[in-house]
């Protein structure tokens, strides 16, 4: 009895889990535990760079930004250039700019120079998002898509939590003035790994076929699967970058940036400055500035683990509940959680006199940023785009979260000092509730269809007008 013929995606979606799509996962998911290591090591890092190169804070501010800024170039760029290229070339190309540029950052002589390859470091963690996204959407059944792209993405948390935890080490056995120079040090090694072992990996079968290389997308899938298959002789239509902005994907692009712009705005300005709200809040005893840094890392570390918890409710709920629901829930979730930080503000006492309710507050940030947005706004941007245009729009989006986290990063450190710590966080629960409501006017849900399902809703007047 002769085998039938599959197309490439209904191949890809009944092929098992096998060694390789696990690999396609696990190396993607190392790539964002590298964004969420460097991003929370650098956290612990910037008091000590702090008392070495004594920036002003403006400069502070951008020393700690200029990651997040480089990711925007690194998201947008790499994103179209990985839609024409493909995705395996530069899925080793931004790990090994990762990795030249944070052995320049550990060697930095001034805080100029630092920012430079901080910047030029955060180009390749920025690169990642749109490349590791592709990979993992374009190789995963619909059935459990959406898990595998949280599960990839909760890699974040883990290296959130690594990256403060070996920070906090280094300055415990290292308390000197150049102990930020091996916690900036730290991350190559794991790139270095990751990126050799990413140079084995196959292209992504749905990006050839949409190319026209029809024997090699026949290959993989039929490896991949076991089954004969066959792949159209007409490849997917290219798309322009602008058909991202106008009918019918414009309604999508929405959704895919705004939220993740207002989103990052709250994670990275938590999150980063984790150590130094709760040094501002609950540490102000007496002691040395090395005491107070541990003792906030400390319990930085701990609420860390709320963002891990966060990312097993994201991975549990996210095929369950849909994307939209999720991400609406977590919206709410920080807007309270950072609510709560501002009536800790206000009370009688102060923050020191109601430290339980100040981590309360800053668990559930954690908590539902990582149930909700954090996961999400990753997610849906992998969905929403056909092919030919889906690492353009996860770039787009990607680098429209990093202007958010950067704006984040370097207006926190201003307003703080222009305004008070309170009213700095009741404006970034403002920007979390402007989530919430953006979310529900633009929603698209995805969950359980097709990436061709997906695409074909709005594929057919947009590819008549390119051709």
């Amino acid at each position: 009895m002769a085998m039938a013929s599959l197309s490439v995606n209904q191949a890809l979606d009944v092929a098992p889990l096998g060694a390789t799509r696990w690999k396609v996962w696990f190396l993607s998911a190392m790539g964002v535990f590298l964004d969420g290591f460097d991003l929370f090591i650098m956290a612990v890092a910037l008091p000590v760079i702090q008392h070495d190169l004594k920036p002003e804070p403006w400069m502070l501010g951008l020393i700690g930004a200029a990651a997040p800024l480089g990711a925007v170039l690194g998201a947008a760029g790499a994103g179209r250039l990985t839609d024409r290229l493909g995705r395996k070339l530069l899925y080793v190309i931004d790990l090994t700019t990762f990795i030249a540029f944070a052995l320049l950052s550990a060697l930095a002589w001034n805080t100029w120079s630092l920012f430079a390859f901080r910047f030029m470091l955060g180009v390749g963690i920025g690169a990642d998002y749109p490349i590791s996204s592709s990979y993992v959407s374009e190789f995963m059944p619909a059935r459990i898509r959406g898990r595998m792209l949280v599960s990839s993405f909760s890699f974040q948390a883990i290296g959130s939590l690594v990256g403060a935890a070996i920070g906090l080490l280094i300055l415990v056995v290292h308390p000197d003035l150049d102990a930020w120079r091996w916690m900036l040090a730290a991350g190559i090694l794991p790139a270095l790994l990751v990126a050799v072992l990413r140079s084995n990996l196959p292209e992504s079968p749905r990006w050839c076929a949409a190319h026209g290389r029809t024997q090699e997308a026949a290959a993989i899938s039929s490896a991949l699967s076991g089954c004969q298959v066959t792949v159209d002789s007409r490849p997917e239509p290219h798309l322009p970058y602008t058909a991202l902005f106008s009918p019918p994907f414009l309604h999508r692009t929405i959704l895919a940036t705004v939220p993740w712009f207002l989103m990052d705005i709250g994670l990275y300005t938590i999150g980063f400055f984790t150590p130094t709200i709760l040094a501002a809040m609950a540490f102000t005893g007496h002691g040395s500035w090395v005491a107070k840094d541990i003792a906030s890392t400390e319990g930085a570390v701990f609420l860390d683990l709320f963002l891990v918890v966060g990312f097993g409710l994201a991975i549990w709920l996210v095929d369950r509940w849909g994307r939209i629901r999720l991400q609406m829930l977590g919206f709410a979730g920080m807007t309270i959680g950072l609510l709560l930080l501002v009536i800790a503000g206000g009370l009688p006492g102060g923050t020191q006199q109601h430290v339980p309710l100040v981590f309360f507050g800053f668990a559930l940030f954690n908590l539902a940023v990582n149930a909700g947005p954090n996961a999400t706004t990753f997610l849906l941007p992998a969905e929403l785009f056909p092919t030919s245009l889906r690492a353009s729009g996860h770039g787009l989006a990607a680098a429209c979260g990093k202007v958010g986290a950067a704006f984040g990063l370097f207006v926190l450190p201003v307003l703080k000092q222009s305004l008070g710590l309170t009213p700095t966080l009741a404006f970034v629960a403002g920007a979390c509730f402007l989530g919430l409501l953006v979310t529900f006017a633009f929603q698209t849900e995805t969950s359980g269809r097709s990436l061709e399902e997906i695409s074909a809703v709005s594929m057919p007047p947009v590819a008549a007008a390119a051709a």
